[in-house]
Parts: C-alpha cells; sequence; structure tokens
C-alpha cells in the first residue's frame, strides 16, 4: 500500500499535475490540503475516471482538506473529536475545513492542514496551539481504545521541529514555525504514543518538504520541512519506506510543496 500527503495549494489550479501524480506514482490514497474550493465545485468525477473514490471538506478558497482512494474509503469525518474553532473578524467562531479522516483499506487516514500562526502574538497562533493539543489529546484516547490500531496522521503541520528544518535558523527567530511552543505542540503527538516515521526513514538533514514562491527560494534550496506523518504504533511498524517527492516541485505551476510518501507493508 502506498500512502502520500500533499498540500497542493489550490486543486483547481493543479488538478492535472494531481493526476499525473497518482498515476506515475501508483499512489492508493492521497492525503490533500489548502484544496481552496468549495465541496460543491470539487473535481469528484475527475478523481472516479482515475479510479478513486473522493471526500472532502471545504467551505470557500480557503483551507479545504481531501482524502482520495482506490482501495475503499467509508466513515468519513470532517472534524477530529476536539478539533477547536477560531472565529475571524467579524464572525462567529467555526469549526474550519481542516481535518478529514477516511478508512481506506484497513488503515484511517487523518488529512490534516495545521493553522500557520501568523505571527507569535496573534490570536491564530493560540489557535494553532489549540489545534495541536487537541489533536494530540485525541489521537492518545484512539490509541487507548485500541493500542493495535492502523491510523496514519498526514498533512502540513506548519511547524519545523528541528533546526536543520529550515534553511536559516536566524531568519525564522520571533517568526512562526520554530518556536519552543509550536514544536513542543507537535511533539505532543509523540507523547500520545504515536511517530513520525518520515523522520524514522528519512533522517537525513536539510531535506526540505516547502520552499516559497519569493525569492528563488526552490532554486537556492532555502525551504522547511513541514509536511509529516504521525502513525500509530503498530502501522509505523508496517511502514517499509518513505520518499519526498522533489521534482514536483519543479516546472510550471507547482505548489510550494511537494508529497510526502509512505510505503506500507
Amino acid at each position: 500500500m502506498r500512502i502520500a500527503t500533499w498540500n497542493v495549494n489550490s486543486l483547481r489550479a493543479r488538478l492535472d499535475r494531481t493526476l499525473n501524480y497518482l498515476r506515475e506514482h501508483q499512489v492508493d490514497v492521497l492525503a490533500l490540503q489548502e484544496t481552496k474550493v468549495k465541496d460543491e465545485v470539487f473535481p469528484d468525477g475527475a478523481f472516479e475516471e482515475a479510479g478513486y473514490q473522493a471526500a472532502h471538506h471545504g467551505f470557500n478558497q480557503w483551507n479545504g482538506v481531501a482524502v482520495v482512494s482506490r482501495i475503499g474509503l467509508e466513515d468519513v469525518r470532517t472534524a477530529f473529536p476536539g478539533q477547536p474553532d477560531f472565529a475571524k473578524p467579524g464572525e462567529a467562531p467555526q469549526v474550519e475545513a481542516r481535518a478529514l479522516g477516511a478508512d481506506c483499506g484497513g488503515v484511517t487516514v487523518w488529512s490534516l492542514y495545521v493553522p500557520h500562526g501568523r505571527g507569535r502574538e496573534d490570536p491564530h497562533m493560540a489557535y494553532k496551539l489549540r489545534f495541536l493539543h487537541a489533536l494530540a489529546d485525541d489521537a492518545a484516547a484512539w490509541l487507548a481504545r485500541n493500542p493495535s490500531a492502523q491510523i496514519a496522521l498526514v498533512g502540513d503541520f506548519n511547524v519545523a521541529p528541528l533546526d536543520t528544518d529550515v534553511w536559516d535558523p536566524q531568519a525564522f527567530e520571533g517568526l512562526t514555525h520554530t518556536s519552543a511552543a509550536e514544536r513542543a505542540a507537535l511533539d505532543a503527538l509523540t507523547g500520545a504514543g504515536f511517530r513520525e516515521v518520515t523522520r524514522e526513514h528519512l533522517p537525513a538533514e536539510r531535506l526540505y518538504t516547502q520552499w516559497d514562491y519569493q525569492q528563488l527560494r526552490f532554486a537556492k534550496d532555502q525551504g522547511m520541512r513541514i509536511d509529516f506523518a504521525f502513525c500509530s504504533p503498530a502501522l509505523a511498524e508496517r511502514v517499509t519506506s518513505v520518499s519526498i517527492v522533489r521534482d514536483e516541485r519543479k516546472g510550471k505551476g507547482a505548489s510550494d510543496h511537494v508529497p510526502v510518501e509512505l510505503t506500507i507493508e
């Protein structure tokens, strides 16, 4: 089984690239983030023609998550139980389209788009920390109920856990993604019993999954490693390899992120 995660940064702009990627890499399950489409305009038909079922959760041109699968798609959930809401200025609080879970071929796959944070003193940062801690609490509860559960928490976590996960730690001083609070919140998933398998299989330093569009970051390899896969212990034991598909950042119309693939025994 091959499971992948990819922040596609607008599915409307990158549908053809996404379908080509599925075909060329023979991915069984793909978790997508930042689809930026409403449910009613999600291209279900295009995925069906390619042999995939699709589940999507999106309200507007922001956020949006999906899981597409060719090995079954059941028990779709559009939020994890403790997922916090967020109130935008002038709007009522809302549980945003940042999490979607589905059972695919015996594995529960969660596509997750963790809030950015915007700034260390911004209300969005407090929201980000609540989101990660609530996810860790729920993840711990799932394992407590079933220690042999097959669960993959994959996506764009918007946290660089190590200094070597950013191209220049000094450039991030006082900004988001590298603060002690964010790193501790992400590490709570490990405390919940989950294993971050991409690091286990690809421990190399300065191995990035995202490069900003500005200032030729990709050409200079000035990126960040912020896309991960936290697996339950039983599933982590079945992961045989991990790949970061760097070539997907090349060419016209690329997302700023690249897919991360897990091969599961």
